[in-house]
């Protein structure tokens, strides 16, 4: 396993993290206890030390499974993302919760949650510019910051990026961005990625393979569970998302490298890109996205980022 330092933190984190959303039960599975034991237990074999989880991945659901285990380990061998700013009610149902004081119940939820004192990186959870300009939020979180029970404050923008936002993230205290970035969305290189190397802001690279799209599972035609976010989407638009993966397969992808490993060895490539964060199910999927640390990609079609 490689490490990278998030932005001017002190935060060394793996390049490759665990993302846990599937943990509150939205994609088609729902966790038992042991079974988020494994997964986090052959995370820390590979040498992952980056959790990330959210406020409304079920009803602070995630946090407390992932609580339970960290309760059982060292705490202090790993980093903890976590986000504020809305309620779970169902798989098809959120309220937004962004005024200074729900979020300070929010915090202290996701700390009981956790089992933890502290969260080493508190991000705030697809606001709206206009959410995101309220002082009072920004200063009660510092008070926070101050008070031992975050170390530091990110910003997880909506997946069309605010650039105001990443602009304004150091003035509000942030060190680091997360985005929707993978082989298939590759707008934060145009204007965001520059802004962060600017500013020196750590980027977690979210659904590095593109919602299970590039994990090279899928043909064009395949439908999923109604118990999976992804029965949501638009038919005609996954098939033409998978049409295009299987391109990009046939075109891009070296031989003998699964299409998953290579998709987030992709991401890595790009300077700005301090860790990427794909959801897994299983021990073995672990273990495959950990392999992506060790892949080296020269890339004909993407020269820019041969090193």
């Amino acid at each position: 396993m490689h490490y990278r330092k998030i932005g001017q933190t002190s935060l060394d984190v793996s390049v490759i993290g665990v993302g846990t959303w599937q943990f509150g039960g939205e994609w088609g599975v729902d966790f038992t206890q042991k079974e988020v034991d494994q997964v986090l237990d052959q995370a820390k074999d590979e040498g992952i030390n980056l959790i990330d989880t959210a406020e409304c991945y079920g009803d602070h659901l995630s946090e407390e499974l992932i609580g339970d285990y960290l309760s059982r380990d060292k705490r202090e061998d790993w980093i903890v993302a976590t986000k504020f700013g809305h309620h779970f009610h169902s798989a098809f149902e959120r309220t937004r919760h962004v005024q200074p004081d729900e979020v300070l119940k929010q915090l202290d939820r996701s700390l009981k949650a956790l089992k933890t004192d502290h969260i080493d990186l508190y991000q705030s959870h697809s606001l709206t510019d206009e959410e995101f300009r309220n002082d009072d939020l920004w200063t009660m979180l510092d008070k926070q910051k101050q008070a031992g029970k975050i170390r530091y404050l990110g910003l997880s923008l909506q997946n069309d990026p605010s650039i105001h936002q990443a602009e304004q993230a150091k003035a509000r205290g942030a060190d680091a961005l997360q985005v929707v970035y993978n082989r298939l969305t590759r707008t934060p290189e145009e204007e965001l990625f520059p802004i962060a190397e600017k500013n020196n802001l750590g980027i977690l690279a979210r659904v590095p393979l593109a919602s299970g799209y590039l994990s090279g599972k899928y043909k064009p035609g395949d439908t999923f569970k109604a118990n999976d976010v992804r029965s949501r989407y638009d038919q005609d638009e996954q098939n033409q998302m998978l049409e295009k993966v299987e391109k990009i397969s046939r075109e891009e992808v070296p031989e003998g490298v699964s299409m998953a490993t290579w998709a987030l060895a992709w991401c890595l490539q790009h300077d700005a890109v301090t860790t990427v964060i794909p959801g897994c199910k299983t021990p073995e999927q672990v273990r495959k996205n950990a392999s992506a640390a060790q892949l080296d990609i020269v890339s004909e079609a993407h020269p820019q980022f041969v090193r």
